[in-house]
C-alpha cells in the first residue's frame, strides 16, 4: 500500500505543478492566440453546409441518374 501511496503523491504533485505552471504562463502571456469560439462556430456551420450540399447533390444525381444519362 505505501508504494500505492506513493506513486499516487507523485502523480498529483506533478499534476499541480504542471497546472501552476500553465496558469503562471497564461498570466504572463495573457493573448496566445487561440482560436476564438466565434471562428470554430463560423468554421463548423461552413462545413456543415458545404456537406449537406454535397449530400444534396449526391442524392439528386443518383436519384435521377438513368433520366440523365440519355442526354
Amino acid at each position: 500500500m505505501r508504494n500505492t501511496a506513493a506513486h499516487t503523491y507523485r502523480a498529483v504533485h506533478w499534476l499541480t505543478t504542471r497546472l501552476q505552471d500553465g496558469l503562471d504562463e497564461a498570466k504572463r502571456q495573457p493573448d496566445r492566440g487561440d482560436i476564438s469560439t466565434t471562428t470554430v462556430i463560423i468554421w463548423v456551420a461552413a462545413v456543415t453546409g458545404a456537406v449537406l450540399i454535397a449530400g444534396t447533390i449526391a442524392v439528386v444525381i443518383s436519384k435521377y441518374n438513368g433520366k440523365l444519362s440519355g442526354l
